[in-house]
């Protein structure tokens, strides 16, 4: 793991993953794209882990793609689709993580950070974000999983709005959009509004957590049916589990249950 992406697991249950270039407003190399699919795939596998947050450091969230290296990395159509399908599946392992997601967001989230933040499942940011999607002032197209996902947040006329403008918004605009869906009270850092909000998810039970964000992602995404044997495999797996022994139990002993996630 290099310096520019730090794990935070002082708290087992609730890990921090931080994008640590604020030289460079944590814009992404294509190497750090492929670590940051790495850390996700590693995290998928935590067993101890319930809820990842996603954060960058020095007072930004993440100012996209590293452009400074387009020269070397992203030039012509097969550099191009090298490139984008690194960045693809970083997002793909984000968004699929088993595990809920959030993007804490303060400073700029641009382009490729705002891509990052769309496939987290929920968004808390301060008063300082500002977001902006910038594909049509650099001469290129937002990818299909991108326009995908950003459709999915927030709506036809709205990602038409975003990236055929290509303009910077602010907080306002974005929880008008239903981009944010929390907004960190000034003075409070967006950090620990998001470790706040996670402590109220992880509590509970990780197959149930696991199996509803299984059913909502394929049901937004069209593809519930296709996926309804893995759907219904979650459920099985969920009932005859030691956690729901466990929650009926803690039911009768009128106590907070105590999930394992087995």
């Amino acid at each position: 793991m290099s310096k520019a992406i730090e794990v935070d697991r002082s708290d087992p249950a609730c890990v921090v993953v931080t994008l640590n270039r604020p030289g460079k407003r944590n814009a992404l190399s294509l190497a750090l794209w492929r670590e940051l699919a790495e850390t996700f795939t590693e995290l998928e596998h935590d067993t101890e882990t319930r809820v990842v947050i996603l954060t960058g450091a020095g007072g930004y969230f993440c100012a996209g793609a590293d452009i400074s290296e387009f020269a070397e990395v992203r030039t012509g159509k097969a550099a191009g689709e090298i490139y984008e399908a690194a960045v693809e599946h970083c997002n793909v392992c984000i968004q699929t993580l088993s595990k809920p997601t959030i993007a804490a967001i303060s400073g700029f989230c641009i382009g490729g950070g705002f891509a990052l933040a769309q496939v987290c499942d929920f968004r808390i940011a301060d008063t300082t974000a500002v977001f902006a999607v910038p594909p049509a002032r650099l001469g290129i197209v937002y990818s299909q999983h991108e326009c995908e996902t950003l459709l999915a947040l927030v709506g036809l006329a709205k990602a038409k709005e975003i990236l055929f403008t290509a303009e910077q918004f602010g907080i306002d605009q974005a929880t008008a959009y239903g981009v944010v869906d929390r907004v960190a009270d000034d003075g409070t850092n967006v950090l620990s509004t998001a470790r706040e909000f996670a402590s109220r998810i992880t509590g509970n039970a990780p197959l149930s957590l696991k199996g509803m964000k299984l059913i909502l992602n394929a049901l937004a995404g069209g593809s519930a049916k296709d996926k309804q044997t893995e759907i219904n495999a979650h459920i099985d797996a969920a009932i005859e589990s030691n956690d729901y022994k466990e929650a009926v139990q803690a039911f009768a002993e009128k106590r907070p249950p105590e999930f394992r996630g087995n």
